[in-house]
C-alpha cells in the first residue's frame, strides 16, 4: 500500500500554483526565448547576421523591451542559461528587467536529447545530474518556472512503449525536482510533427503519450496544480496530404486533452510546433472556441510563432528594432486574443507570418 510522505508545505503549494497561476492568467501566455547558442545560430543565419554573444543580447533585449501593450499578453518568458545572466544597455540583468514589468522568469533546464539505444532513432533527454543544485542557483538568480523538452516521433514503428515510458519518467523526475526548489515545471512531451500521419493516428498518439506523463507524475507525487503542461496541437502529419480545418484540430486536441489531463493542471500551453505565426493563432484561437467544457487555461507558449516576423524585420541592424519589436506586439497582441477565443485574422501578414516554420527533426 502506497504511504504519504508530503514533501511539500502548505505554503510551498500555495507559492507553485500561484507562480502557474499568474503565467496563465487570462490573456496571457508565454514567450519561449530559450533557444540555445546553436539554435539561435540557424536564426541567425537566415538574416545573415553573426551569431556573436552581443547580437543574441541585443536581439532579445529588444522582445523584453517591448512597450506596455504586451502587458497583458505575455505571463512568463523562457531563458536559456546565458540570457539569464545578461544585462540591458541600462546594465540590469534580464530577470530582474523583465521581472519588474511583472513577468514571471523561467529557465530551460535540459541539457538536449540523447539516442535511446535499440529503438528506431528514439531519444530520451538528459539534464537531471546537478539538477538539484542547478535549481536551487537558478531560484536564487530569479527563475520562478523550469522547462524540460521531450521528443517522440510517429512513424508506423513509434512511440515504442520504451520511449513513451522513459521519456514520461525523466520529465516526472525533472518536475518534482523543481518542485523542491520552488519552481514550476513545465512539462513538455512534444510529438513531432514530422510523418505524413492522419490526424487520428497524431490523436491517439498524443493521448497515449499523455496518459504516460499523467501517471509517471502521480508515481513521483508531483503537486499538479503548481505544474504547466506544453504539449503539441493535434495536427495531421507535416506530409500528409489530407487538410484539416482549424475547428477538426481543435476538436481532436480538446478531446486528446479532456481524456488525459487532469482538471487539477491549471494551464495547457501549446508549442507552436513549426506552425506559421498565423497558423499558430488560428489554430489556438479554435481550441479556446471549442465547445467541449475545457477545466485548464488554454494558451501559448510559442517561441518561432511569436519571434519569426520580428527576427525577419531586425535583420541583424541596430536600426531596425523598433519595427522588429512592433511585428513581436502584433504576434503578442494576436496570441493573447487568441488565448480568450476572440481573435479575428484580418489577413494581415507580418513580414513572416504565413510562411511555415517547420524544422524536420527540430532539436533546440
Amino acid at each position: 500500500m502506497p504511504h504519504q510522505y508530503p514533501f511539500l508545505t502548505t505554503e510551498q503549494k500555495k507559492e507553485l500554483s500561484d507562480i502557474a497561476q499568474r503565467i496563465v492568467a487570462p490573456g496571457k501566455g508565454i514567450l519561449a526565448a530559450d533557444e540555445s547558442t546553436g539554435s539561435m545560430d540557424k536564426r541567425m543565419a537566415q538574416i545573415n547576421t553573426e551569431n556573436t554573444e552581443e547580437n543574441r543580447r541585443f536581439y532579445r533585449q529588444i522582445l523584453f523591451s517591448a512597450d506596455d501593450r504586451v502587458k497583458p499578453c505575455i505571463g512568463g518568458v523562457i531563458f536559456f542559461h546565458e540570457t539569464l545572466y545578461q544585462k540591458t544597455d541600462a546594465g540590469v540583468t534580464f530577470s530582474k528587467f523583465i521581472k519588474d514589468k511583472g513577468v514571471v522568469v523561467g529557465i530551460k533546464v535540459d541539457k538536449g536529447v540523447v539516442p535511446l539505444a535499440g529503438t528506431n532513432g528514439e531519444t530520451t533527454t538528459q539534464g537531471l545530474d546537478g539538477l538539484y543544485e542547478r535549481c536551487a542557483q537558478y531560484k536564487k538568480d530569479g527563475a520562478d518556472f523550469a522547462k524540460w523538452r521531450c521528443v517522440l516521433k510517429i512513424t508506423p514503428t513509434t512511440p515504442s512503449r520504451l520511449a513513451i515510458i522513459e521519456n514520461a519518467n525523466v520529465l516526472a523526475r525533472y518536475a518534482s525536482i523543481c518542485q523542491m526548489h520552488g519552481i514550476v515545471p513545465i512539462v513538455e512531451p512534444e510529438i513531432l510533427p514530422d510523418g505524413d500521419h492522419d490526424l487520428k493516428r497524431s490523436q491517439y498518439v498524443t493521448e497515449k503519450v499523455l496518459a504516460a506523463v499523467y501517471k509517471a507524475l502521480s508515481d513521483h507525487h508531483v503537486y499538479l496544480e503548481g505544474t504547466l503542461l506544453k504539449p503539441n496541437m493535434v495536427t495531421a502529419g507535416q506530409a500528409c496530404t489530407k487538410k484539416y480545418t482549424a475547428q477538426e484540430i481543435a476538436m481532436a486536441t480538446v478531446t486528446a486533452l479532456r481524456r488525459t489531463v487532469p482538471p487539477a493542471v491549471p494551464g495547457v500551453t501549446f508549442l507552436s510546433g513549426g506552425q506559421s505565426e498565423e497558423d499558430a493563432s488560428i489554430n489556438l484561437n479554435a481550441i479556446n472556441q471549442c465547445p467541449l467544457p475545457k477545466p485548464w487555461a488554454l494558451t501559448f507558449s510559442y517561441g518561432r510563432a511569436l519571434q519569426a516576423s520580428a527576427l525577419k524585420a531586425w535583420g541583424g541592424k541596430k536600426e531596425n528594432a523598433k519595427a522588429a519589436q512592433e511585428e513581436y506586439i502584433k504576434r503578442a497582441l494576436n496570441n493573447s486574443q487568441a488565448a480568450l477565443g476572440k481573435y479575428v485574422s484580418s489577413g494581415d501578414k507580418g513580414s513572416a507570418a504565413s510562411e511555415s516554420l517547420f524544422i524536420a527533426g527540430h532539436a533546440y
